[in-house]
């Protein structure tokens, strides 16, 4: 006979958490129970009591937002299983224009028992502090770009324009240094902004020299090291993709890990009519970031340059094949597109596409440590 299941649907807020139940079978009551604290007390507490209260299992289910993982890795602890939802794959009911907590724990709970949501993948505890300092350092990166574009916006209002090659070189910053102004203010305002920007790249170096010394504890490792096979992805743009995309492996094949990352196209065709649009951007905007950064790589022709080559060093015979094959296709997928008169911008999009492929096959090949 079959065990007793309940469903427990959970609105997980900052200072509060409602909970909404349903009866395992499908006319099953559907309740709330109310709201407790968002302590680890409170949830403990309230499993216990739940776990009394309804012999069998019990199906936890919350949505992904800003409160993490915690309550999550707390029921399995304790011997519950519980799901983390992705919110926007939640079905929705066009007419529906009441919300409050009480009716989310309760749409939780009953699209729960009728097997409607979508479970996120959860990384462990190390896995999301690797991510947290890839984040942390692409917001760095951010903060050096904003502060030179607001370095280069007053320059350009007071008329200083710098006529060299390239900016941000050691001619550029030499330039900066005997840019002289006859207000005393515009003077401070230049130097602030020198020291901005430098602020931001120490930064912006500091955790990218972590990432580098916390990189051989990591599990994925293996990974990050065979990704870097790959024309276009080196070591920053490696460890991004496995922070953000985790075990590659969960993917049957690369049109699902191309779709979850939000490169294939929108579609919204009804009848004879078949309508596709841009990119989903579903998933992770930092890999997909990435991904298009190194796409730009494949316009020049296919070689193994010396740095390419020194990444190379060490790895294994298949994934190296793997590597120059895509650089093969890529390098003449790309310039066979622009031929035919594609813009640049969904070319590229087109060969960040298909190295997700080459990026799947590879994974698929290493295994991570233990």
């Amino acid at each position: 006979m079959d065990e007793p299941t309940t469903f427990i649907g959970l609105d997980v807020h900052k200072a509060t958490v409602a909970i909404g139940i349903a009866e395992g079978w499908r006319t099953g009551e559907v309740r709330f129970l109310g709201e407790i604290p968002n302590r680890p007390v409170a949830i403990a507490r309230m499993a216990e009591k739940l776990a009394k209260q309804h012999p069998g299992r019990l199906l936890f289910c919350y949505e992904a937002g800003p409160c993490g993982y915690g309550i999550q890795r707390q029921l399995k602890q304790s011997g519950h299983d519980c799901i983390v939802v992705a919110p926007s794959l939640m079905p929705t009911r066009p007419g529906d224009r009441i919300k409050t907590d009480r009716r989310d724990a309760l749409t939780l709970a009953r699209l729960h028992r009728a097997g409607e949501l979508t479970a996120v993948w959860v990384p462990d505890p190390a896995h999301e502090a690797m991510r947290d300092l890839v984040r942390a350092r692409t917001h760095a990166v951010e903060r050096v770009r904003k502060a030179r574009q607001q370095l280069q916006g007053f320059l350009l209002r007071q008329g200083r324009i710098y006529t060299g090659t390239a900016t941000w070189t050691a001619a550029h910053r030499h330039w900066l240094a005997t840019v002289r102004f006859d207000h005393a203010a515009h003077q401070i305002i230049l130097q602030e902004y020198i020291d901005a920007i430098a602020d931001a790249e120490q930064r912006r170096d500091r955790l990218t020299q972590q990432i580098e010394r916390l990189l051989p504890t990591w599990s994925l490792k293996p990974v990050v090291d065979a990704l870097q096979a790959m024309r276009g992805v080196a070591l920053i743009t490696a460890v991004t993709l496995a922070a953000e995309v985790g075990d590659f492996r969960r993917f049957g094949n690369p049109r699902q890990l191309m779709a979850y990352l939000g490169l294939v196209p929108c579609e919204h065709s009804s009848g004879p009519k078949a309508r596709r649009g841009g990119i989903t951007k579903a998933g992770s905007g930092h890999a997909r970031h990435v991904l298009i950064e190194g796409a730009w790589t494949y316009r020049l022709p296919a070689r193994v340059s010396p740095k390419l080559q020194a990444r190379l060093e060490g790895l294994p015979k298949a994934v190296r094949a793997i590597a120059w094959k895509a650089q093969l296709r890529l390098c003449a997928r790309y310039k066979a597109m622009i031929a035919k008169g594609k813009p640049w911008n969904v070319v590229t999009t087109a060969i960040a596409r298909e190295m997700v492929g080459f990026i799947w096959a590879i994974a698929q090949r290493v295994e991570p440590a233990n």
